[in-house]
Order: C-alpha cells, then sequence, then structure tokens
C-alpha cells in the first residue's frame, strides 16, 4: 500500500524530508517553554528538519494524583497560541476527553490522541470531525496490528488525516520494549509512523509515585527507528531535565537535541536512498 503524505503548513510528513515533533512534557512556565521552541527551530533549520513544537496543557493520566500536570486547557492553550504566532511554528498536543477536542483545535495543528486512551471511540471521533491532524499513540498494551481498526474509526468519522506512534509495549511489570517490527506493520496500514523514543524509555510507575525512565537510551532507540524506516520522531526536549516537573527521567537535554537530530537526520537519509 502506499503511504499517505500528510501536508502540515508548508511541508508533508512522511515524504522525503525527517520530521521531528519534540518539545516539553508539560507547559511548566511560558519563558521555559520558549525557550525550548526557539532553541530547537533554530537546530531544526539548521539540519533542514520539519519541525512541530510539542507540549501538553494537562497531563490526566499521572502517577499520583499529586503530580504536577500541567497548567490546564484555557491557559495551557493561550501559551501554546503565542508560541504558535511567535515562532512561527505548527503545534502538537494532547487531548483527553472528546469536548477538549474543538477548543484544542483552534490552536493546536495535530491532535495527539495519547496510548492509555487510544480505544476510545470518543475520543477519537471527537478529534477526527476537527478536521485537524490525528495522531494515535499505540497504547502499550496493543499490538501494532490492533491499531489498524482504531484508524478506521478516524477514517469513518470522515478524516483521512492521521499518523500513528509507537512509544513501546508493555514487558512484565514497570518496564517497556520496542518491537521495531511495528514500524513496517503499521505503515501497512498507510499512514506515516512516528516513533517516540523518549516515552519508549519509560519505567511505568517504578518510582511508586511516578515513573521512572533511562534517558541513555533515548539515542539508541531513535537512530534504530530511523534505520527500520520510521518517518518522524517524538522526543521530550527540557533545558534541565533533571529539574522537570514531569518525566523528567526520559527527557532530552536540550543541549543535546542538535548531535542527537543529525545523526537521526543522517541515517534517515541513508535510509530514504537506499
Amino acid at each position: 500500500m502506499d503511504m499517505k503524505r500528510i501536508k502540515l503548513g508548508n511541508f508533508e510528513i512522511g515524504g522525503d524530508k525527517l520530521t521531528i515533533l519534540a518539545g516539553p512534557c508539560a507547559l511548566e512556565s511560558k519563558p521555559m517553554a520558549e525557550e525550548v521552541a526557539a532553541g530547537l527551530k533554530e537546530i531544526c533549520q539548521k539540519l533542514d528538519i520539519n519541525y512541530v513544537f510539542k507540549s501538553s496543557f494537562d497531563k490526566a493520566n499521572r502517577s499520583s494524583i499529586t503530580s504536577y500536570r500541567g497548567p490546564g486547557m484555557e491557559d495551557g492553550l493561550k501559551t501554546l497560541a503565542e508560541i504558535k504566532e511567535k515562532f512561527n511554528l505548527p503545534i502538537v498536543t494532547d487531548i483527553h476527553t472528546p469536548e477538549q477536542a474543538e477548543p484544542t483545535a483552534k490552536v493546536a495543528d495535530i491532535l495527539q490522541i495519547p496510548a492509555f486512551l487510544c480505544r476510545q471511540t470518543d475520543l477519537l471521533v471527537a478529534a477526527a470531525k476537527t478536521g485537524k491532524i490525528v495522531n494515535i499513540k499505540k497504547g502499550q498494551f496493543l499490538a501494532p496490528e490492533q491499531m489498524k481498526p482504531l484508524i478506521k474509526k478516524v477514517e469513518d468519522a470522515g478524516n483521512n488525516n492521521i499518523l500513528v506512534t509507537d512509544r513501546g509495549t508493555s514487558f512484565g511489570y514497570n518496564n517497556l520494549v520496542v518491537d521495531f517490527r511495528g514500524i513496517p506493520i503499521m505503515q501497512s496500514f498507510g499512514y506515516p509512523v512516528v516513533f517516540d523514543a523518549t516515552h519508549s524509555v519509560q519505567l511505568p510507575g517504578a518510582n511508586g509515585l511516578s515513573s521512572g525512565g533511562d534517558r541513555r537510551f533515548v539515542p539508541v532507540l531513535a537512530k534504530a527507528a530511523m534505520a527500520v524506516g520510521a518517518n518522524v520522531l517524538f522526543f521530550e526536549v527540557h533545558p534541565d531535565p533533571d529539574k522537570a516537573l514531569c518525566d523528567g527521567p526520559n527527557m532530552v537535554a536540550l543541549k543535546d537535541a542538535e548531535a542527537l537530530f543529525k545523526q537521526c537526520k543522517d541515517i534517515f537519509e541513508l535510509v530514504k536512498g537506499a
């Protein structure tokens, strides 16, 4: 099956140029978000990579009720809209309920369906009906083949602007592994496949009241995904991951992003030219 190229602004996702979705896990402060947006935009322009700014206004699936979730939808969307305008960047962010789809679509170019919610029909349909690109993250509990019916839910709601993301698969307690066969399997459904390199090193719930992770393996998995032929990479990036309020153990330090992105681009282009 030929893979659909997804149009976003002045570039295509799934084409001959690498696309990266990246930014802090959750919006912590506007200055920090702007620092990451400016830094990553500069890196991606230098490397000739398509860039989409990613951050969440709410992380509704945190391990503990006391964990930081974000500024909430109203304030978060305001910040994302300001970043979009100031830096002329497309935006990807999560939604957790059907009611969030329409207001979020006024700001975001890509509506992301969290992995834990990927089977929720009402959420998928609401996202689809906005007409925006829908990025469905594969649940840690699903085989790659099980994504096909979820794609069909979005298609049947009238939307063919779809991305599918792999972010690892549950392997025993508190651990995820990546089966790279999943990338070509999901590409066979006709849409570009994103590889989420930072959530794939997460250790869910491993710290009791929060998830752990091991960012040492982010470059390993990202480069492997490029070698397999993934179309898009997803990274959570922070100026100081050890001080991040959400997902710090998994995130890439902003200072390390350029070298990593360049390595990934080189592999992406080598595979594309093979």
